[in-house]
Parts: structure tokens; sequence; C-alpha cells
């Protein structure tokens, strides 16, 4: 099964879309979120894991980029 994320720019494409998404017979699923936005399932919480993996970042790097104006 593959997986498709679609992020749409109002309310009135979304429902659009998601209603010609669900009348396709070869889609199995279509789900959407009160906002707007596809949920995370439960299962996808550690898709992300390792993204940082072989990254030169520490605590102080990110604080530096994010206030850069400030003295750590």
């Amino acid at each position: 099964m593959e997986q498709i994320v679609i992020r749409v720019n109002n309310k009135k494409n979304t429902d659009m879309l998601f209603n010609l998404l669900r009348s396709l017979d070869f889609v199995e699923s279509v789900k959407m979120d009160a906002n707007g936005k596809q949920p995370i399932a439960k299962d996808d919480f550690f898709a992300m894991a390792g993204i940082w993996k072989d990254r030169d970042i520490d605590q102080a790097s990110i604080r530096q980029a994010a206030w850069p104006s400030q003295e750590l």
C-alpha cells in the first residue's frame, strides 16, 4: 500500500478533493482531522526517529540559531 500526503490551501478545495478521493474505487481510505489536516497515525510516531543522526548539532547551536542576538 502506498500513501500520499496532500496539503490543500483552503477548506473548499479540501472538501472537494476529500470527496473526490473517497469516490475512487482504488483508494482504500481517506482521513482528515477536524482542522483539515491529515492525522498522524500512532505507528508513524517513530517514523522521524534518527533524522538528526550524523548531524553536527547540539542544544547550544540550536539556541544560537533561534536567538542570535543573545549571548549563551
